[in-house]
């Protein structure tokens, strides 16, 4: 996996944690989950495209 694959990976799962940490603390919302779906998405095209 090229280097730009694992830093976007290595951001996706980070974010997924941060948003966890959001929701936990003030309250669910789904703007902040659409976002890391899509963050989320965006990563496995990414590594699908870049992998062997």
């Amino acid at each position: 996996m090229p280097s730009a694959a694992k830093a976007m990976t290595v951001t996706t799962v980070v974010t997924l944690v941060l948003v966890t940490a959001y929701t936990v603390a003030l309250g669910g919302s789904g703007w902040v989950w659409f976002a890391w779906i899509v963050l989320g998405l965006a990563t496995l095209g990414v590594v699908n495209t870049t992998g062997d």
